[in-house]
């Protein structure tokens, strides 16, 4: 069995901030922090707010696992449709591990083992794979496919689609795939406005799942108002992870001269974090890691608050949390807003895999 691997999707815990920070680590309670750290330091010392829950979420673990675990019982090479999450440091050590990653599915040589992104895919592509003999590791997030499942769920039922998202989004893209046909893609309310449908009684919505919760719910007011009798899904489609973070960063902002987002320029739910913490009056930046800081930043400020997007490494927080320790940031308090343990598990195909290869037997090819 690949190291760690289990049936339940956790190939690897994130360490404890203990594990890896160079210097002395306070857990402190979210009240607590308005008024200087728990060990009863002044407020205007200079302090790292460490905001959880940050970093990976359950659908990013699962997918990077998956290719792991593809790598190991199959051998190099994998393919990878897309980044498999969203986040270059990610991406870049799975290539040196051997994924292969191409932009479309007509890249991959014939008969050649896939992993779809976490992001999932169209029918059309799923379409090509099998035109193409493709093996097919399919590593979409299970909250991605619940909003699939929905959008074919309302198109059947006769609805006008409206899907809520950023439309060069590797989730948007696989999500309309299934209902081009009935779905429009709204960006902003000013779009809603735009909007044209056969029936303005039989509409449905949905959303992608990394969106700013202030933005979803701007747009979910102007689509009820613009159509009264539209409809959503049963629960929302933004994921617990993204709500989880933004709630942190609103919950700490106010406490903070500056929040530092970790995470790549194309992930959503990264760029998310930095318009909410800006939308409250704080300062916030997207890093890819401690050399993106401009030091004229920390200039004047007295507490950083880090947190990092759903597809960030803990190591890259590491990296920023010790170079503001250089830089004077000597005390670090991890602010814990609220509990995380959420777990995927694996696909059928790595399960599958993982069972043969615990018993012995060959891996089908």
């Amino acid at each position: 069995m690949f190291p760690g691997a289990t049936l339940l999707g956790l190939t690897f815990l994130l360490p404890k901030v203990t594990d890896w920070y160079t210097g002395a680590v306070t857990t402190t309670v979210l009240e607590s922090i308005a008024h200087g750290s728990a060990t009863g330091d002044s407020p205007t010392q200079k302090r790292v707010l460490l905001l959880k829950p940050r970093g990976f979420c359950a659908g990013v673990v699962r997918a990077i696992d998956v290719v792991k675990i593809a790598l190991e019982t199959f051998g190099a090479p994998i393919y990878v449709r897309r980044e498999i999450v969203h986040n270059r440091y990610v991406v870049n050590e799975l290539a040196e591990k051997g994924a292969i990653f191409v932009h479309e599915i007509e890249e991959v040589p014939d008969g050649q083992r896939v992993i779809y992104s976490a992001h999932g895919v169209s029918p059309a592509v799923r379409e090509m794979s099998k035109q193409r003999h493709l093996k097919v590791i399919d590593a979409t997030c299970p909250l991605v496919t619940k909003v699939h499942i929905e959008a074919v769920k309302f198109a059947k039922q006769g609805f006008s689609l409206v899907l809520i998202g950023h439309r060069d989004h590797d989730e948007i893209e696989g999500t309309l795939g299934e209902a081009p046909e009935v779905t429009q893609v709204v960006s902003n309310v000013a779009e809603v406005e735009k909007l044209e449908v056969p029936d303005p009684n039989r509409v449905a919505y949905l959303t992608q799942t990394t969106l700013s919760l202030d933005e979803a719910r701007d747009i979910i007011h102007a689509l009820k108002l613009k159509f009264p009798n539209i409809v959503g899904p049963h629960s929302q489609d933004i994921c617990y992870a993204t709500e989880n973070r933004q709630v942190a960063v609103r919950n700490v902002a106010h406490n903070a001269g500056l929040v530092l987002v970790v995470g790549s320029t194309n992930s959503s739910n990264s760029n998310r974090l930095v318009e909410v913490s800006r939308n409250l009056g704080t300062i916030g930046y997207l890093i890819d890691n401690s050399g993106a800081i401009d030091p004229k930043w920390l200039e004047g400020v007295t507490t950083v608050a880090v947190t990092a997007g759903a597809s960030a490494p803990e190591v890259l927080v590491e990296d920023v949390v010790n170079y503001l320790r250089q830089t004077g940031f000597s005390s670090v308090e991890e602010v814990e807003v609220m509990p995380e343990n959420v777990r995927f598990g694996l696909p059928a195909e790595i399960v599958q895999a993982i069972g043969s290869a615990g018993s012995g037997a060959a891996v089908a090819e």
